[in-house]
């Protein structure tokens, strides 16, 4: 587990409210919340709703009485992404005016045709760099702008930063991606309006002083875009853990879009002891306060599985 000093630690949990918590979630809440108190850090929620066509209405405020119920509380105001355009434009126009960002004519279909014609090496389409300015490429080419895109060969070429990300996951261990091979120049600003969760998670996570992120290891492979992003925007880099996946009968991940259900918390211990054991900690009895107490001084002692 990584060390940092009691003032310094700035945690968070950061669900979409597309519903209510299911297991998966709360496995991620509970593990962000340990590690936060591990530390003698602080805990942030923040609602990131920035997707607002997938938002249900009521459902952040379920997830806060969800939290509430397990015992988890946030140590400071709750953000929403809803709220902070200006913040995003911000970072965006930082962008623009170094040359990293350019406008992007593409049409989903247009991305798909594009990579069609090349060897199949990933399963999601790559940005090929069609709008890419010179001396990057040849620009839009006469088509509207539809969306903003980050120049990645630009920021590389800026910070002198290799092909290849690496980093060290305090779960996982030692991660590296090659963004630009693997990803594209990714989307800041949608097509239709709305930003990217990419660029809104780090204009956020900077202004929230985060410095260690906690999150479902579904996540991870955002974490080479989010690191170019910080590059780009000059920001501080945190520290990063993911969490292992609770998985469906399927075997597929347990999410919102898979049904999976709402957590039942008529029982909060019960729910809490199912998302411990899933970390490695085992269950307790007595109050939830108490279960909390003994799982914190259990993190602390790295007797976790992490």
């Amino acid at each position: 587990m990584p060390s940092s000093a009691a003032s310094d630690y700035v945690g968070r949990f950061a669900p979409s409210p597309t519903g209510p918590l299911h297991a998966g979630s709360l496995v991620a809440a509970l593990a962000s919340w340990l590690d936060a108190q591990a530390h003698g850090g602080q805990w942030l929620v923040r609602i990131e709703d920035v997707d607002t066509p997938r938002c249900i209405p009521g459902a952040a405020e379920i997830i806060l009485q969800q939290l509430a119920l397990c015992g988890l509380h946030s140590d400071g105001p709750v953000l929403r992404q809803s709220e902070r355009a200006a913040h995003y434009q911000a970072a965006l126009d930082a962008l623009i005016a170094q040359g990293l960002a350019y406008p992007c004519g593409c049409s989903r279909k247009e991305i798909e045709a594009a990579q069609s014609q090349q060897p199949a090496r990933h399963s999601a389409a790559v940005y090929p760099g069609t709008c890419r300015p010179s001396p990057y490429g040849l620009g839009l080419q006469g088509k509207a702008p539809r969306a903003w895109r980050l120049n990645i060969q630009a920021v590389r070429d800026l910070h002198h930063l290799p092909a290849v990300t690496p980093w060290m996951d305090a779960q996982l261990g030692p991660q590296q991606q090659n963004v630009a091979q693997d990803v594209g120049d990714f989307v800041l600003l949608r097509a239709d309006g709305l930003w990217a969760y990419q660029l809104a998670v780090v204009v956020d996570d900077a202004l929230q002083g985060v410095t260690h992120v906690v999150r479902g290891a579904d996540l991870c492979d955002n974490t080479a875009r989010q690191m170019v992003l910080q590059k780009a925007l000059g920001l501080p880099r945190p520290q990063y853990l993911h969490t292992p996946l609770v998985l469906a009968d399927d075997g597929e991940k347990l999410s919102k879009q898979n049904g999976a259900q709402a957590l039942d918390l008529s029982h909060p211990l019960r729910a809490l002891n199912a998302a411990a054991v899933h970390l490695g900690l085992p269950a307790q009895t007595g109050s939830v306060q108490e279960a909390l107490s003994q799982w914190t001084a259990l993190w602390s002692t790295n007797e976790s599985t992490h």
